[in-house]
């Protein structure tokens, strides 16, 4: 990130599709005001619309990365686990074909070149040539024996084989799946920063302001409607089975506020949207998906009015954020690049729903 966008960005706070009221235009001398202000409220709103479009692209480019990413490291570790398998198999294969062989030639020395019954019409003790017999039999049972296990070796070596070439192939591909992605991130966020660039400090204040009225309004209209719970955030989690773990994941989170936002980190220096709640649950020692759509899809959804600290906030239709709630209509946060993790009103963009880690019982 540009020393250009550190600067801009932490001025320009953009709220995505908020209802958002006019900002007021600068009087200017021109005889007829009114139509400047016109002509000023929708240049801001333009601006507005133009930034929430582009952190949202980064956004949702963010949350696919980090899916990739995720699919990339559980396969390298299928990879890993595939290809000690496959030492193993080919050390018990050499040690079976070993077996074999030595059987093998027990059982050739033992018959010494002639049939079973030459040999016990030659032999001066018919009863220790049966006795002899019976051991070559055995010798060979055995070796019948080892060579079944010798070829059900050979084929788990052969399987194996396939398998590990298959899922070092898949591993290719999602490396490059995630260089991709990866590049698709930078460009957009290149291209926020260009935006940012080309801005005035009086048009990045507009901006602001039409933000902060547009959140302030979404709050009123949630809070209004009785949409939200009537908590306070130094209140504890309702009680259940997961509230011991809610209220660490929810003191680990506020212990984040202050630090930067950076696109695909989760930690501890730094976190992107998902990153931040992934980390705070599995502190509190309740896995959660890394990415805010496996969040929204895999966890158990709850109404806004039932809400409890810990509980995680899904916005945009497709999922592509998340934030922490804390209490009394306010989550926690990573925003968006050149921000700073940080306590915010809960309708902060539009929501999507809510999802409850952990087993905690009814909503």
């Amino acid at each position: 990130m540009s020393a250009v966008l550190r600067r801009l960005a932490g001025t320009a706070a953009v709220a995505a599709q908020a209802v958002l009221a006019p900002v007021p235009a600068a009087a200017v001398p021109d005889p007829r005001p009114s139509v400047t202000a016109q002509q000023q409220q929708p240049s801001v709103a333009r601006l507005l619309t133009d930034l929430q479009r582009l952190y949202r692209q980064t956004e949702q480019a963010t949350e696919t990365y980090n899916a990739t990413t995720e699919k990339l490291e559980r396969q390298r570790a299928e990879v890993a686990r595939l290809d000690g398998e496959l030492a193993r198999a080919r050390l018990a294969l050499r040690a079976q074909r070993l077996d074999a062989g030595r059987l093998a030639r027990q059982q050739y020395q033992s018959g010494g070149g002639l049939g079973p019954y030459v040999r016990l019409l030659l032999a001066p003790d018919p009863q220790a040539a049966l006795d002899e017999g019976h051991v070559i039999g055995e010798l060979a049972r055995e070796r019948a024996r080892a060579v079944a296990r010798l070829t059900v070796a050979e084929r788990r070596q052969d399987a194996l084989a396939r398998a590990a070439r298959k899922a070092l192939d898949t591993q290719l591909g999602l490396a490059a799946r995630q260089k991709r992605q990866r590049d698709d991130v930078r460009t957009k966020l290149a291209g926020v920063e260009r935006m940012l660039a080309g801005l005035t400090p009086d048009q990045l204040a507009a901006v602001a302001r039409l933000e902060e009225q547009g959140v302030a309004k979404a709050q009123r209209e949630l809070t209004t409607a009785g949409a939200l719970p009537a908590d306070r955030p130094s209140a504890p989690p309702a009680a259940g089975p997961a509230a011991p773990a809610a209220d660490r994941a929810v003191r680990y989170a506020l212990d984040q506020v202050g630090k930067p936002y950076a696109w695909g980190a989760a930690g501890p220096d730094a976190y992107d949207c998902s990153g931040l709640t992934s980390r705070a649950w599995a502190q509190a020692g309740v896995p959660v998906p890394r990415t805010s759509q496996e969040q929204w899809d895999r966890l158990r959804k709850v109404p806004l009015r039932r809400l409890r600290p810990g509980d995680l906030v899904v916005y945009f239709p497709e999922a592509t954020h998340v934030a922490m709630y804390v209490g009394d209509g306010k989550v926690v946060q990573a925003p968006r690049p050149g921000r700073r993790v940080t306590v915010s009103p809960i309708a902060a963009h539009p929501i999507l729903g809510a999802v409850r880690p952990g087993a905690g019982g009814p909503g």
